[in-house]
């Protein structure tokens, strides 16, 4: 049997703790692990009506029960009111969940929404979940990508100034979003011959170089070494053709060049059931494709469907992965 999965809820202060009570209510034999202040999670419960009691990680007995590795909270959570204390308390609820996938204790990982501004305010360096999951995990490269149903949106850069994001897309760096991307969609989501359109970095991919050489200098080079190499890549394409359904429909993954090039589009689509996936760690890991929204907290009306897909997705590939790596 798959060791249980890890679930972060995040930021204390915003609804984290609220959508994954919600989940565990609507699932509460779910084989999880809330990695988290225990008595914050309880105090969310009684809050919302629910029956589940938070209880120390190996102490789970009886119907209800949800298991819980316990992190101390610095400072008092008032739902909606940032407090910079507890910022390192997010962080290290974070990384006793990494250590935990890494040596085995959980199959995967599964994080709700995190405030970043309010933990750099703090004086830790956080740029985001995917990339301080890389450093911990000592990934070399990572990727990110966001699903929601069939449609599958990877980033070839994640979280730079817009400024910066010509300069970060190489040829090697290019090809090694792309490698990933294939290989995971292959071993993560079971398609056997993926087909993925990657997208050109300037309008109208660039018009010939008219309006920008990176499709001629660096992405064009690219697809056709991985063509030629007997992948089904397209590209670059124009970002503004390619998500359309008719054409969008007949890939397994698009690969957009900058954060906000795909994901507008992605959420616009299905925000609130969106999932993100981190590919390229030597964990399974799945998040929220949300925020803290801080409005929202301690009122009991978040939606934790995000939740409930980046929960299943995970649960997913644990059993992909366990089916793949059968025991001796």
């Amino acid at each position: 049997m798959p060791a249980p999965i890890a679930i972060t809820p995040g930021e204390p202060a915003g609804i984290g703790p609220e959508i994954v009570v919600r989940l565990l209510a609507d699932q509460p034999d779910a084989p999880v692990v809330v990695v988290a202040n225990r008595e914050l999670m309880q105090r969310t419960s009684r809050k919302l009506g629910s029956n589940l009691r938070f209880v120390e990680e190996g102490d789970r007995t009886a119907p209800g029960e949800i298991a819980c590795l316990d992190v101390a909270l610095p400072a008092e959570v008032r739902p909606g009111e940032l407090n910079h204390l507890n910022s390192p308390y997010v962080v290290e609820a974070l990384d006793r969940a990494t250590d935990g996938c890494l040596d085995g204790t959980y199959s995967a990982l599964v994080t709700g929404p995190v405030h970043k501004h309010i933990i750099n305010a703090a004086g830790i360096d956080f740029t985001g979940h995917t990339e301080r999951l890389a450093e911990r995990t000592g990934a070399d490269q990572v990727v990110m990508l966001l699903a929601v149903g069939a449609l599958r949106v990877a980033l070839a850069t994640t979280h730079l100034a817009l400024r910066e994001v010509p300069d970060a897309i190489t040829r090697e760096g290019l090809a090694a979003t792309l490698r990933i991307l294939l290989d995971e969609l292959r071993l993560r989501f079971g398609v056997e011959r993926p087909r993925v359109a990657v997208c050109g970095l300037n309008p109208h991919a660039g018009e010939g170089g008219r309006l920008g050489r990176e499709e001629i200098d660096v992405i064009t080079p690219v697809c056709s070494r991985f063509r030629v190499d007997g992948w089904d890549i397209d590209g670059p394409l124009p970002a503004d053709t390619v998500f359309l359904p008719q054409l969008a429909d007949g890939y397994d993954a698009i690969l957009a060049m900058y954060h906000d090039q795909g994901l507008p589009v992605l959420k616009r689509a299905g925000f609130g059931d969106a999932v993100n996936v981190t590919l390229g760690l030597p964990i399974i890991r799945t998040s929220v494709d949300h925020g803290t929204a801080l409005d929202l907290a301690g009122r009991g009306e978040a939606d934790w469907g995000s939740l409930k897909a980046a929960y299943e997705m995970a649960l997913d590939m644990v059993v992909a992965r366990t089916a793949d790596d059968p025991a001796p």
